[in-house]
């Protein structure tokens, strides 16, 4: 029987291509940063971090030599400390998975830019111990947060889906804290109504306003993020289908 011959690079590619365009999904768990135990990623510099192939931004301020934001990943276990001091830990103690078990903590408003048009299906959210402690009991380092919350207080994380120039094309909100009821588990959110983004982005609001805004602070943890890649238009799949007969029967003859 003859050997048919090795089919050139194009024919390769375009394979590849195909195959990566019908399907690319991914559970985003921050465990595949090394991180020693107990710790948190703390560069002192602006920089990003990748977990699950997506990239998130990590922001610091350098004219004060201070002061992170966006996101950050981490494995502190600590849930009693209170104040900034120990903003970084989620109430649990524990990311959701085994192992490792980095979670995420964002900080401020914060956004999420994706490598192309995705659906984010789900995601386990949960308060930090800082947010939890002023939130319960009015304990922030500062004396400067209501607590402990009582029927009518709220403290909620607005999250916006996004389109390829940032703007919000969809939102859903998710309570932190309802009344004197505070998330204090791993909570899974569904993300399935925001549909089709490129991103997304997160902020907060509350009932405790002061004058230079929200006094709660605006933190939550997050992990095991599960997105698909939304497949390419069937009219492109065709297209790529075509490429790869043409160049195989191109080969063969």
């Amino acid at each position: 029987m003859k050997n048919l011959p090795s089919l050139p690079k194009k024919v390769a590619l375009a394979t590849v291509l195909l195959a990566s365009a019908q399907s690319q999904a991914a559970i985003i768990t921050f465990d595949d940063n090394a991180l020693a135990s107990d710790t948190f990623f703390a560069p002192e510099d602006n920089v990003s971090f990748i977990s699950g192939g997506t990239s998130f931004n990590h922001s610091w301020n350098n004219d004060w030599a201070c002061c992170w934001g966006n996101f950050t990943y981490s494995n502190k276990q600590d849930t009693t400390t209170i104040g900034y001091t120990n903003d970084r830990s989620a109430i649990t103690g524990t990311g959701v998975g085994t192992g490792q078990d980095n979670y995420a903590v964002s900080y401020s408003n914060a956004s999420i830019n994706f490598a192309g048009a995705t659906q984010v299906e789900s995601a386990f959210i949960t308060n930090t111990t800082y947010a939890y402690l002023a939130i319960k009991n009015g304990e922030d380092g500062f004396g400067g947060v209501k607590g402990p919350f009582e029927a009518g207080d709220f403290f909620n994380l607005t999250i916006n889906g996004l389109d390829q120039s940032e703007n919000i094309i969809s939102t859903f909100d998710f309570a932190l804290a309802d009344g004197s009821d505070v998330v204090d588990s791993w909570t899974l959110v569904d993300f399935s109504s925001l549909g089709t983004v490129y991103g997304l982005s997160f902020s907060y609001s509350s009932s405790d306003v002061g004058e230079y805004g929200i006094n709660t602070p605006t933190y939550f943890a997050i992990d095991n993020i599960d997105i698909q890649a939304v497949p390419v238009p069937a009219s492109a799949l065709l297209f790529l289908s075509a490429l790869t007969g043409l160049a195989i029967r191109k080969a063969r003859s």
